[in-house]
Parts: structure tokens; C-alpha cells; sequence
């Protein structure tokens, strides 16, 4: 199948850096969640997946070149290289074009626009979030699901995961 195909290849590219495949299986798997309890199937769960998996994949272009991996710099390399692999893979070049705008802009809210963008927003933020210090900051964590989440499948994990009764 297709999404292990593109699993493979990023495992490739992330070879060097193990914790960059971890936290790409851990997204992928929080997209599948919210994606089951969304009611998302057929294609659109197949692209999700694929732009989960691809989402930080202009990590290490980004490391080589401007020796950072801030966001900024993964959107700008993370397309080109994710384009390759999905040409390889023969997506349809209009879902090629949707994946790699997502990827371009995964950390800039202010471009979602649509529930497959959520989704990997949401599924990437449940990681992100588990560097907080869920102890010490339940207000800050709790804005931030607040005002992050969209989906109720996501808010309902973000808030079971990191806010404590």
C-alpha cells in the first residue's frame, strides 16, 4: 500500500535522526485517532495519513542548509522534497498540490483551511504539547487546547491526555 511505500521513504530520509521518525509515527497515529473518531474514510483518511507522515519532512534539507530545523525553514524545504516522493508514489497531481500546501504551512494556523489541515494541526500539537509541564501548566495547556482544537474528537484527546481532574 501506498502509505507504507511513503513511510519507508521517510524513514530513509530520517535515518540520522531517530527522533524524527518517532514523532512522525506518534503524529500519524494521533491523525488516525482523531480521523476515526471524525468519521474520516476512503481518500481524504489515506491523504491525512500522508501528510502526517510527511509533515516534518523538510527537517533535514532545512538542517543542511540553513542548520535549523525551526518551522519556518521545514515549510520551505518540506514541499519540494515531499512533491518527489509523491510523484513517486503517482498521486494525483491535485492532491500532490494539497499535501505539499499543507506541509508549507503546517506551522501557521492562520492557513488552515480545511479539515484535513486541522487534522494534522490537531495531531501534531497533541505532540507537541507533551514537552509542557502538564503539572505546572494546566491554564496554559488548557488555553492553548481551547484555542487550537476544532474537532471534538481532538479536543476530547488533548483534554484527556494533558488536563488533570
Amino acid at each position: 500500500m501506498r502509505k507504507e511505500n511513503i513511510i519507508q521513504q521517510m524513514k530513509e530520509i530520517f535515518k540520522d535522526i531517530p527522533f524524527g521518525i518517532d514523532h512522525t509515527l506518534k503524529v500519524l497515529k494521533n491523525a488516525e485517532e482523531i480521523m476515526y473518531g471524525e468519521n474520516i474514510s476512503g481518500k481524504e483518511r489515506e491523504l491525512i495519513s500522508i501528510v502526517a507522515i510527511l509533515h516534518d519532512i523538510g527537517a533535514v534539507e532545512a538542517q543542511r542548509k540553513y542548520d535549523s530545523i525551526e518551522g519556518v525553514y521545514q515549510e520551505k524545504e518540506g514541499p519540494s522534497v515531499a512533491r518527489e516522493i509523491l510523484v513517486s508514489e503517482n498521486l494525483d497531481p491535485n492532491d500532490i498540490e494539497r499535501i505539499c500546501y499543507i506541509i508549507g504551512n503546517h506551522h501557521t494556523p492562520s492557513k488552515i483551511d480545511g479539515i484535513d489541515f486541522q487534522i494534522q494541526w490537531e495531531a501534531d500539537l497533541l505532540e507537541n504539547l507533551t514537552v509542557m509541564d502538564k503539572q505546572k501548566e494546566q491554564e496554559k495547556i488548557k488555553n492553548c487546547i481551547d484555542s487550537n482544537f476544532k474537532t471534538i474528537t481532538g479536543k476530547k484527546i488533548a483534554y484527556s491526555r494533558f488536563i488533570e481532574d
